[in-house]
């Protein structure tokens, strides 16, 4: 693969992740739910209206 194809496939994975977060997000807000990750190694729970970008 070229640089340029490289470059094409990278922001294509980048957009998909994007759009994965948003829906994820937007899915737990809906159901007013928990996200559960692991952060420096200890489970948490985070509310999905916490995620949130501010503008």
């Amino acid at each position: 693969m070229n640089t340029e194809k490289v470059k094409e496939l990278r922001e294509k994975i980048i957009k998909g992740l994007d759009l994965t977060y948003e829906r994820l997000i937007a899915a737990h807000l809906k159901d007013d739910s928990d996200l559960v990750v692991s952060r420096n190694g200890k489970i948490v729970r985070i509310k999905a209206k916490d995620l949130i970008r501010k503008k």
